[in-house]
């Protein structure tokens, strides 16, 4: 004959309510006041938004040697194009004319800055970093790179004639 086990009794914590978890925040961008969250990369979470303020926080923010470029880029690219249009988004800037779309995006990778041309295959002579779009090429900024401003600034002013990218 086997021994029957006698049925275990619900315990206090068995039976009271769990305390429900804290919802998590769904954002982590930084609220006013707080510091800039880098991402993988280095890259900085500027919330999305237009104008000159939230890039000049995203140059702000690039770590190391890449806010210096960053600042230089975002000069030459005004003193080329003076009616630019600026905006960060999907934590980028991005630089664009009115009712023309964006013709150049930046963005901050660990060992590297990548400027992006979106309408880049139509420049002359042709920025080396080829994309899997067609339209799209791109030139890369390591560190220790010399900038080539005089040809910056002509595809700056090349791109920003051309119809640009309207996401």
């Amino acid at each position: 004959m086997t021994a029957r086990k006698k049925p275990k009794s619900p315990s206090r914590a068995d039976t009271e309510p769990k305390p429900k978890p804290k919802p998590k925040s769904r954002s982590s961008k930084p609220r006013a006041g707080q510091a800039v969250v880098l991402l993988a990369g280095g890259n900085p979470q500027i919330a999305k938004a237009d104008g000159d303020a939230p890039v000049q926080a995203y140059i702000a923010a690039m770590p190391g040697w890449k806010r210096g470029l960053g600042e230089r880029l975002d000069a030459l690219i005004v003193r080329n194009v003076p009616e630019v249009r600026k905006a960060v988004k999907w934590n980028s800037p991005l630089y664009g004319v009115e009712g023309q779309g964006w013709f150049l995006g930046l963005h901050t990778f660990t060992h590297y800055l990548k400027v992006t041309f979106f309408r880049g295959a139509a420049l002359q002579p042709l920025p080396p970093g080829a994309s899997k779009q067609k339209a799209v090429r791109y030139f890369d900024v390591r560190a220790g790179d010399e900038l080539d401003e005089a040809q910056m600034a002509t595809w700056v002013r090349q791109a920003a004639a051309l119809p640009g990218w309207v996401p």
